[in-house]
């Protein structure tokens, strides 16, 4: 038998979205074929420390999201930059003791999804999951993103940027004669729909930008899209392919972090989404070309607005989709054929063989 595969998790992190990582690495770690990989399970607490973790009690309140814990055992670890191999280091031993083949980072937001992690593990020669430094940090960016977005001529609805510094630069009765109202605030980089508020008075507006402003120093005003909240899966590199697309059917005003991994009825999820033929494919067309617009690869999931003329209007990408029990961008490609178990091989194998193909560029100029 061939040697198994080391597969390093990565989960954690410093963001607001620490918690929905554990749930995320928690459903991944039951579900990946131990006969053909090696598990090295890596946590990073809430200050950024990184630590080797036991898969048998990794977590404290596992099956509760409201209280869910990382634990670990204090030994604690560091990457080494420019080897070829061995690069993890734990740090009370002082030696390089652990050679990763390939990281599969579950980390949700800032430090983990917006390419800071994706440039360290490129400075160490290791492969990992997932978009490169670019294609995750314009997807983290909802400015720049929907900026290329609309560069590219794909259909996105109005948004006006706001900088922590310029807060004052717009009022709320100048932002809803452009926008309409309701409006809604969310960070310019985080998802899990953190910190987002939907306003309708100039008491909610500065209220929401006290919020928004907590998470980051830009703030994305955005207006309301009444239509049906629809989201399609990517798996692929140079030839990505798309998912059945899946309806999110919220039971509160908008799909909130609650709803999408506390609450376990705070919404509804049909999949495949009730659409005709013609509107399937061209969700999927537009899914596939944000996830090239963007410089995407591996995975990711399109979310859209299906209005009541049939208009699709993009709203965002998130390029590490959750991977909890309720997470839609499983459940679409095992409604599109790919069980769960299966697509975490199959992301593993994309992640190595970009990895490869970019061992064959040049470096230097021969000098």
């Amino acid at each position: 038998m061939s040697q198994k595969i080391n597969v390093a998790i990565l989960f954690g992190g410093k963001s607001a979205e620490h918690e929905v990582s554990l749930q995320s690495a928690k459903n991944v770690i039951e579900a990946i074929d131990k006969n053909k990989f090696d598990v090295t399970l890596i946590g990073i607490d809430k200050n950024g420390r990184w630590y080797l973790n036991d898969a048998s009690h990794f977590l404290l309140h596992g099956d509760d999201p409201k209280q869910i814990r990382m634990q670990h055992e204090n030994k604690e670890v560091a990457l080494v930059a420019g080897r070829t191999n061995k690069q993890l280091v734990e740090l009370s031993l002082g030696s390089a003791d652990k050679a990763i083949d390939v990281v599969f980072p579950i980390l949700h937001g800032p430090l983990g999804e917006d390419g800071t992690v994706q440039g360290l593990l490129k400075l160490a020669n290791i492969p990992f999951v997932g978009a490169g430094v670019l294609g995750s940090a314009v997807g983290m960016d909802k400015d720049v993103m929907k900026r290329l977005l609309r560069d590219a001529g794909l259909p996105i609805g109005k948004f006006v940027t706001i900088l922590a510094t310029k807060r004052n630069a717009h009022t709320f009765a100048e932002l809803t004669a452009y926008l309409g109202a309701p409006l809604f605030i969310k960070p310019a980089n985080m998802g899990s729909s953190v910190g987002v508020h939907r306003v309708e008075n100039d008491d909610q507006f500065q209220t929401a930008l006290d919020d928004a402003f907590k998470y980051d120093t830009k703030v994305i005003i955005e207006e309301f899209i009444e239509g049906r909240e629809i989201e399609c899966a990517v798996l692929g590199n140079d030839e990505p392919k798309a998912s059945v697309p899946g309806e999110i059917i919220p039971h509160h005003q908008f799909y909130s972090y609650e709803a999408k991994y506390i609450d376990a009825d705070g919404a509804g999820l049909q999949i495949p989404a009730e659409l005709p033929g013609e509107l399937v494919a061209k969700i999927q067309e537009y899914a596939v070309a944000t996830f090239q617009t963007l410089i995407c690869e591996g995975m990711a999931r399109v979310d859209f607005f299906l209005q009541k003329d049939g208009k699709i209007v993009i709203n965002e990408i998130n390029t590490i989709p959750g991977f909890t029990r309720i997470s839609m961008y499983p459940k679409l490609w095992a409604a599109s054929g790919i069980p769960y178990s299966q697509l975490i091989e199959k992301l593993i194998f994309l992640a190595l063989d970009r990895f490869d193909r970019e061992k064959q560029l040049q470096t230097d100029v021969g000098i």
